[in-house]
């Protein structure tokens, strides 16, 4: 059920007028923005996969003047909540339920780019390609949830495997230990609160497909839980050196959820296997690489990396493809 609450106070983003309004089961404060954001693809990095019990995401069009839906149940500092984005072109509603619904409500502007100006000198770039992905997607921002333990999780579940089964694996986790969200959405559901995960041993992950080496450090992610809203509060780089000290956190998950979690626009996912092909196939027309060629095409662009990975992964060309494909059987199967 969604909570009673006090009057939220006014919003502020970035160039926005805004004002607030009261809503029938939640707060909502309704905003016309003066600077044109693609709020569609700003939001679709905090979903894992069209599936995601925790997030849904609905976009009719393209760009800027799309419309659509996003909304997103998670733990704040101040109890479970769900955030609900409702655009139109450039108007906005926000509206928050549950106990953490004011606290989402707060991080809102964040989430939809407000902090982040974008960058557009990188139009102007002397590569062809990243500039004509910047042009493409110059109303794209890089918006920050705040929320590290949220992109954690089904972060830490796609290391080492594929893309589909850590989707699949994230939904069942989801069913077996969340809870409903906040709100009048039907299906919509919690991320497993920490309490739930720390408590669980490794093995029980199992069954879900999720072996030992993923299952510990969902567990030691949840036991340091409490301590990342202070951590988000940090720059990009003291929140690395943090995580780097849990077990079974490196470099591919940091670079991985700093960008949603922070807005971190250097963050790159080094020791992915498809991206170091895929930037130096756009930046070098180079088929394969490796994550230390990956680095240095991306050193002019330093403060920047994450973007232009970001921008090039949607608009360039994935890195050819060479022999077939292997199948890969779930760990539950084997």
């Amino acid at each position: 059920m969604a909570a009673t609450f006090q009057p939220m106070s006014a919003v502020t983003t970035v160039g926005a007028r805004v004002r607030a309004c009261s809503g029938s089961a939640g707060q909502r404060a309704e905003q016309t923005t003066d600077q044109r954001v693609d709020f569609g693809a700003t939001l679709r990095w905090f979903r894992h996969g069209s599936g995601d019990p925790t997030t849904w995401l609905d976009i009719v069009g393209r760009g800027p003047s799309s419309s659509g839906r996003f909304v997103r149940a998670t733990h704040t500092p101040d109890g479970p909540g769900t955030l609900a984005i409702d655009w139109t072109g450039d108007h906005l509603t926000i509206t928050g339920f549950g106990p953490g619904g004011p606290w989402l409500e707060r991080q809102a502007p964040r989430m939809l780019g407000a902090a982040d100006a974008g960058a557009r000198c990188l139009e102007h770039d002397s590569h062809p390609k990243v500039a004509a992905a910047a042009t493409a997607h110059r109303h794209l921002r890089l918006g920050a949830s705040g929320d590290l333990f949220h992109e954690l999780l089904p972060t830490i579940i796609e290391q080492r495997i594929t893309i589909v089964e850590a989707h699949r694996q994230w939904r069942r986790l989801c069913f077996e230990l969340s809870e409903p969200a906040p709100g009048p959405f039907t299906g919509l559901a919690l991320p497993p609160h920490p309490d739930a995960l720390e408590h669980q041993p490794s093995w029980w992950f199992h069954p879900l497909g999720i072996e030992r080496k993923r299952a510990e450090p969902l567990i030691a992610v949840a036991r340091h839980a409490s301590k990342f809203w202070r951590w988000a509060l940090d720059g990009p780089a003291e929140v690395a050196a943090k995580l780097r000290l849990i077990p079974g956190v490196g470099q591919w998950t940091i670079g991985s959820v700093l960008g949603p979690a922070l807005g971190d626009a250097d963050a790159v996912a080094v020791g992915d296997y498809h991206l170091k092909n895929m930037v130096a196939f756009n930046l070098a027309n180079e088929p394969r690489a490796t994550d230390e060629r990956m680095l240095q095409l991306l050193e002019p662009y330093a403060g920047q990396r994450g973007r232009v990975v970001r921008m090039v992964a949607l608009h360039g060309s994935g890195a050819p493809r060479f022999g077939p494909k292997q199948r890969i059987l779930p760990m539950h199967a084997w």
